[in-house]
């Protein structure tokens, strides 16, 4: 999930999008069953927190990389559509009777212009590829004053206790950071938003902590690590090491930020076009 700075080398873009499909393919639900236990003061769960400026939304929401559709059970009645690359991450959403969802590149969006409303990014603005066709499409299919409301990663700040407790995890992989290939859509995502065009309206940070009561749920926050280079005896050690550590009562902080942007009421006209 990326919660501590640092800077790496960005990952070959073709390379990240095959490691991305095979990796949510292969562990679909994983994102949801890592975050959807952690809790703020006042907040059950990042997902509640993301769609709470959508709850009066008319819809149609567009979730935008919808995995396995976590927001589709907390806004019941609302016209909702999920997109995504995964087929395991749509399977387990059909599933669950969480619907419509429909398979496509964020990239390349399988939705008529200005056809939704609302659009929610929840944890993937970070590592969706390319970043300026993505957000191309997201200005393609809002109507006009349509809003993106998005989750991402953001940093950890001063908290020394649970920056130390992260620093563990990635010093048995060997890394300072995961290698995001857009780390500019954490922290900066909303002047990446007013840049191509959006009205930032609200930009906030919650620290959400998680439970590690056992080593297993401690492999499961490391499995939920984005590692496409990692050592496979490096990602086992990083179990290890949380795993020991883990015990009732003892928590890891997740650090986000929420984003809410609005486009424009109305594109610019192009140059020569007529009045």
């Amino acid at each position: 999930m990326g919660y501590l700075s640092g800077r790496r080398t960005r990952p070959n873009a073709a390379g990240w999008c095959r490691y991305v499909a095979g990796y949510h393919d292969e562990r679909p639900g994983i994102t949801e069953r890592v975050l959807s236990v952690a809790a703020a003061r006042g907040v059950a769960s990042p997902y509640r927190w993301l769609v709470e400026p959508l709850r009066s939304s008319p819809g149609p929401i567009l979730d935008l990389a919808c995995g396995s559709a976590p927001t589709r059970e907390l806004l019941p009645d609302a016209r909702w559509l999920g997109v995504d690359s995964s087929t395991g991450e749509l399977g387990l959403a059909t599933a669950a009777g969480r619907g419509p969802v429909v398979l496509g590149r964020a990239d390349a969006l399988p939705v008529a212009e200005d056809a939704v409303v609302d659009v929610c990014a929840a944890m993937s603005l970070q590592l969706l590829t390319p970043l300026e066709g993505v957000l191309g499409e997201v200005r393609r299919v809002l109507r006009p004053g349509g809003r993106i409301v998005a989750l991402v990663p953001s940093r950890l700040g001063w908290r020394p206790v649970g920056a130390v407790r992260w620093l563990r995890v990635f010093r048995a992989l060997g890394i300072r950071d995961q290698p995001w290939p857009n780390p500019q859509a954490r922290d900066g995502l909303a002047p990446l938003l007013r840049a191509h065009g959006f009205v930032v309206g609200r930009c906030e940070h919650r620290v959400f902590w998680r439970e590690v009561d056992t080593p297993e749920q401690a492999a499961l926050i490391v499995e939920g690590l984005y590692l496409p280079e990692a050592e496979p005896g490096r990602v086992e050690q990083a179990k290890r090491a949380l795993g020991s550590w883990a015990r009732p009562g003892r928590r890891l902080p997740f650090p986000l930020r929420r984003v809410v942007a609005k486009a424009p009421d109305h594109e610019p006209e192009k140059e020569g076009s007529p009045p």
